[in-house]
């Protein structure tokens, strides 16, 4: 099979969209919920922050389960935890039960992204690999798009409990394909062509750097400032989606009345800005690099493009008056916001090998939802319970600068890490040589 690469990100890309099916179900379907089971907003907020809790443990336990037990089978315990609590909210009733189907759905999800960095790192060489993770960042937007009016539709048709069942099916048909596909790895996979493993493998960075592979302990992994950068960044610019993920429906709904039929007809807008940028963000990195560019210019530049995008865009959104003013500057935002998290997400594999970028990917996941949850209990206070929203928009721009300096400053040059011993071998190499071309 030709091409077999591609086909693997695609299968990613399609898991991604089923994940933000899922997700996006509840917040299309919450006014009408919320009048059948008699909740407010801050229910709404309580449900989504043990949602967000469960998926920040989800992604440092998959990060490593992942790293320990592979791709093809780390995503298919994945998807069938998720798909199984997303069918099981058509029996809640109750705040509590909503929050224990949500708790499952949130660490069953999880598993989708550091998943998602493992697959790049290993089927991608690093040139590819920021368009790669742009091709499966589409597929986020690419469900926030299909799910309004999607689920605008079952629910009108079928109601809410019986839309949760028909979307957990989505999961299940999605396993076919991806067992029968992902066999392996690209260096033993039966149907990959001779040249496609050969540019894969000698495309990694590590066979560029000609060393021993070095796989951290997760002490290790901690230790060195390029991880920092790394889970600082997804501190700092996690809240920005998920501001608009799990809140957009309710802010058209509480600043321009909008109801689930017109959420559907147009909540979806702003991802297709969403999945263009994560397209864009990917090819622009990677032309930059084939243009002679560093992996260190050509990742801190789209990073920064894409922070350029979102501050003065946020900021304007403050005193947007109209639907169509909002919605043009939030699918800016979330353009910018693609553009960047998509460079920042292949930082795991640009600084470590394979073994290890699975486990980065989760803890910085991870550590990023301790922000969104915080974010997501202060939107009904900051915004007075729905009715005052500029102070949600200056959350969010306040978040920018803060992940630049991250990207920018924190870790440094990008470039793969080394372990002390390696460093210290290279330095007596070095002094050797040295002393050698003196005498």
């Amino acid at each position: 099979m030709k091409n077999l690469r591609w086909t693997i990100v695609s299968l990613v890309a399609l898991a991604t969209i089923i994940n933000y099916i899922d997700r996006t179900a509840l917040s299309v379907m919450w006014p009408g919920i919320a009048d059948d089971l008699g909740m407010d907003s801050h229910d709404y907020a309580n449900i989504m922050s043990v949602f967000l809790i469960a998926y920040a443990i989800g992604q440092a336990v998959f990060g490593r389960v992942f790293d320990a037990i592979g791709t093809r089978l780390g995503f298919m315990l994945s998807i069938v935890v998720w798909s199984i609590s997303i069918a099981l909210h058509a029996l809640a009733s109750s705040v509590t039960s909503f929050s224990i189907f949500r708790t499952l759905l949130g660490f069953g999800e999880a598993g989708n992204w550091p998943g998602a960095t493992k697959a790049n790192a290993e089927w991608f060489p690093a040139k590819e690999r920021a368009l790669a993770q742009g091709i499966f960042g589409a597929g986020a937007s690419a469900g926030s798009i299909i799910a309004p009016p999607l689920v605008a539709f079952l629910y009108a048709f079928l109601g809410w409990q019986a839309t949760f069942v028909v979307v957990a099916l989505l999961g299940f048909i999605w396993l076919v394909p991806w067992l029968i596909i992902y066999k392996s790895g690209p260096d033993a996979h039966p149907w990959i062509t001779a040249e496609e493993r050969e540019l894969i493998l000698s495309g990694q960075i590590t066979a560029e750097e000609n060393e021993d592979e070095y796989v951290p302990t997760l002490r290790e992994l901690l230790s060195h400032r390029q991880s920092w950068s790394v889970i600082s960044a997804r501190f700092f610019i996690e809240p920005i989606w998920w501001l608009f993920v799990a809140w957009l429906p309710l802010y058209l709904n509480d600043k321009f009345g909008f109801d689930v039929k017109a959420i559907g007809a147009s909540a979806w807008i702003p991802y297709c800005g969403a999945a263009a940028g994560a397209l864009f963000g990917g090819w622009l990195s990677g032309k930059l690099m084939s243009s002679g560019w560093s992996v260190n210019k050509a990742r801190k530049f789209a990073v920064l493009f894409g922070g350029c995008c979102m501050l003065p865009a946020l900021l304007a959104t403050t005193v947007a008056a109209t639907p169509a003013t909002a919605l043009a500057l939030i699918t800016v935002i979330l353009f910018g916001f693609q553009a960047a998290i998509n460079n920042i997400q292949t930082l795991p594999s640009d600084y470590f090998s394979g073994k290890s970028v699975a486990s980065l990917a989760g803890i910085s996941g991870a550590v990023g939802v301790i922000s969104v949850i915080t974010a997501i209990q202060l939107v009904p206070i900051i915004t007075n319970d729905g009715t005052y929203y500029p102070p949600f928009f200056i959350l969010g721009a306040s978040l920018v600068p803060l992940m630049l300096i991250s990207v920018l400053f924190v870790g440094g040059r990008i470039k793969p890490v080394r372990s002390k011993q390696e460093k210290n071998h290279s330095l007596k190499q070095r002094t050797k040589s040295s002393l050698k071309y003196l005498r």
